[in-house]
């Protein structure tokens, strides 16, 4: 990582992450530019619905990133087991869910820092979650997170 400011006050992603939150587990992928002008920050391909076992590894990764981080926003119909929050380091990190189907998580820094996140569903083939994660993270990158899912064959959120 180099010529970026990853201290908590920046308002912009650090230059060329692309990393793996636990070998053979869910993938993380934040936006290379600076400018965050694209609709979304990054992507995140997890390997199960289930939260309690994702999330702590998410929040780990962002924390080291982009310092401490204070919520995080999912869609309630998308997850199983929801924690009302969670403890990363030596922070709480407060959870927020909303039926929303809107394939992102949120996640904030400080009070206004927000990081929109697509969310390529776990059973994604890795042809297309790559395909998808490359996609949100372009730079200026004006789809939205369920737009990229079907222009790059990710699948759908599960009907029920």
């Amino acid at each position: 990582m180099t010529g970026s400011d990853t201290s908590p006050g920046s308002r912009h992603l650090p230059s060329g992450v692309h990393h793996a939150v636990r070998p053979g587990s869910a993938l993380l992928r934040l936006e290379t530019t600076a400018s965050r002008e694209g609709v979304l920050d990054g992507a995140w391909w997890p390997r199960s619905r289930d939260i309690g076992a994702e999330l702590p590894a998410l929040l780990s990764a962002l924390t080291e990133h982009l310092g401490p981080l204070t919520r995080v926003g999912l869609d309630a119909t998308a997850w199983e087991g929801l924690p009302n929050r969670i403890v990363v380091g030596d922070h709480v990190v407060h959870v927020d869910s909303f039926p929303v189907g809107d394939d992102t998580v949120l996640i904030t820094r400080g009070d206004r820092d927000l990081f929109s996140l697509l969310v390529v569903p776990p059973d994604t083939p890795p042809e297309a979650a790559r395909a998808a994660m490359a996609q949100a993270v372009l730079a200026g990158n004006v789809s939205e997170a369920e737009q990229i899912l079907i222009d790059t064959g990710s699948g759908q959120r599960p009907s029920g």
